[in-house]
């Protein structure tokens, strides 16, 4: 019985060899050799692709690939694309100015009390000034048994408890220091809730409310706010309340001019409807008079 040639015969040009188990070890010898002097063209290809690269010369690399996969590899395992990949880390003061500037900026870190840890409760609190200079931070002892520290995210540890402050001193300082003042912040309403503070509403400034930083109706996160108008990377790991804080406050001054417009024009008719309520009751009074 023959043996006939298939077209996906890699070496054509090689007859057909019928083995025989009394073939001796000289014969064996011999195929070997004119299997290696005739390789797989294929192959041979390859190979001065790849002596082509390593002489320093642009290879054409024109490989016959899956509809899956790519010179890169497998997409897991590929380089990042994406622009943050490059950006820097951090953020720093504008200036050495520690004043006590008109807009402030706060952020603070949780803790999970009570059962199976679901309720949160203040551990830090953090406010800087209009140049991201820290004005007040501390760590604060809960009112509660803390069953969860959520260092993963808070960064905050059993260690920090042993100098925390109490949280009825540490709420009244930050009252203190935010009256009268603008705050800004990144989902605010979470932060005075954990101080179990209130602000006027006209005085704060939300990066997570403001329309021109959300898309569509959905909130953006500051880490991608950051990443966008600061082009600075943060929350990498650990959530630092100072690093959240200036973020907060660098989005707010790039937007500050626009914003603060935008918040006059809104509040004008609100003044001007006041003001023609008013006169009304006044005609009123005067005709009855």
């Amino acid at each position: 019985m023959t043996t006939s040639t298939a077209n996906s015969d890699p070496n054509p040009n090689l007859k057909p060899y019928k083995f025989n188990k009394k073939t001796n070890s000289s014969q064996s010898l011999i195929l070997k050799r004119k299997l290696n002097s005739n390789p797989n063209p294929n192959w041979a290809q390859l190979q001065s692709k790849l002596r082509t690269a390593s002489s320093g010369k642009q290879p054409n690399l024109n490989l016959n690939l899956n509809a899956n996969d790519s010179v890169l590899g497998k997409r897991k395992d590929r380089p990042s694309s994406s622009s943050e990949s490059d950006l820097p880390s951090g953020l720093n003061p504008l200036s050495h100015d520690t004043s006590l500037t008109k807009v402030l900026a706060i952020d603070c870190e949780m803790v999970g009390v009570g059962f199976q840890a679901t309720k949160s409760a203040l551990a830090r609190v953090t406010l800087v000034n209009s140049w991201g200079n820290v004005l007040y931070d501390e760590y604060v002892r809960p009112m509660e048994h803390i069953s969860d520290y959520r260092t993963r995210i808070s960064g905050i540890r059993p260690k920090h408890m042993k100098k925390a402050k109490e949280f009825w001193a540490v709420q009244q300082r930050v009252a203190e220091l935010i009256k009268g003042h603008i705050l800004v912040g990144h989902a605010l309403h979470h932060d005075l809730k954990a101080l179990l503070l209130s602000h006027p509403k006209a005085d704060t400034r939300d990066t997570s409310e403001y329309e021109p930083l959300r898309r569509g109706s959905k909130k953006r996160a500051l880490k991608d706010l950051a990443a966008e108008i600061l082009t600075v990377k943060i929350q990498q790991k650990e959530h630092c309340p100072v690093e959240d804080a200036r973020a907060a406050m660098y989005i707010y001054n790039k937007h500050k001019k626009v914003w603060e417009k935008s918040l006059k024009d809104q509040v004008r008719p609100k003044n001007k409807l006041k003001d023609k309520k008013k006169k009304k009751k006044r005609l009123d009074a005067d005709v009855k008079i």
